[in-house]
């Protein structure tokens, strides 16, 4: 599956598409969870919640103060993937500290896929820690492809892995068709904290 970037908000035009010769994945049972980062998330001192306020999350992740000088999330962009959160497809996750939004990740969910498109954190760690929830909460839903598009440095440092173009497609095809649902992410609920304690349980440490 390709992607659609655009290389700055401000281009007349709105965006092409990517099909990258190495693809960057998390692999559920590989993701890296530093002790710094674990310590953070035990204090559990934020709220996270799903789809709660997908339009102020790409917002954020197109917004230059949280680090980003030029974005492909432009206008159309926006109106593209707020289409496609109306009709179920694409979900934002956010978390929450003193109720203010501090960070967040958005992106499209097809079978038991989910595609990342960008996430954002105002303060520290925030964005670290709503990817591990999410990750944990699609390994309890049976997912079995998280796709982050490009390797970073922070990715990385999260678990994150290159395939190749031609790995990536026969793993698309294999998940893309399961029948399966983004779940609904609520911390304040017990169940949902255990499944993220469970995931830590079984995640790798890293110092």
């Amino acid at each position: 599956m390709v992607f659609s970037q655009c290389q700055i908000a401000e281009m007349t035009i709105v965006f092409f598409f990517v099909n990258p010769e190495k693809r960057a994945i998390i692999p559920f049972s590989k993701a890296h969870v530093s002790r710094s980062l674990r310590r953070s998330i035990i204090k559990k001192n934020f709220e996270i919640k799903s789809n709660k306020d997908f339009n102020q999350v790409i917002l954020s992740c197109a917004d230059p103060k949280f680090g980003r000088q030029d974005t492909w999330i432009n206008n159309s962009i926006k109106e593209v993937f707020n289409t496609l959160h109306e009709s179920g497809y694409a979900h934002s996750v956010e978390i929450y500290l003193n109720k203010s939004l501090v960070g967040g990740i958005y992106g499209i969910s097809i079978g038991s896929v989910f595609f990342a498109e960008s996430m954002f954190s105002a303060v520290k760690n925030a964005s670290k820690i709503v990817l591990i929830f999410l990750l944990a909460k699609l390994n309890a839903s049976k997912f079995k492809l998280f796709d982050v598009q490009f390797m970073t440095p922070h990715l990385a440092s999260m678990g994150a892995i290159e395939i190749s173009k031609n790995k990536f497609s026969q793993l698309l095809n294999l998940h893309i068709k399961e029948k399966n649902h983004f779940p609904y992410i609520n911390s304040s609920k017990i169940e949902d904290w255990n499944i993220l304690l469970n995931y830590l349980q079984e995640t790798k440490e890293i110092s």
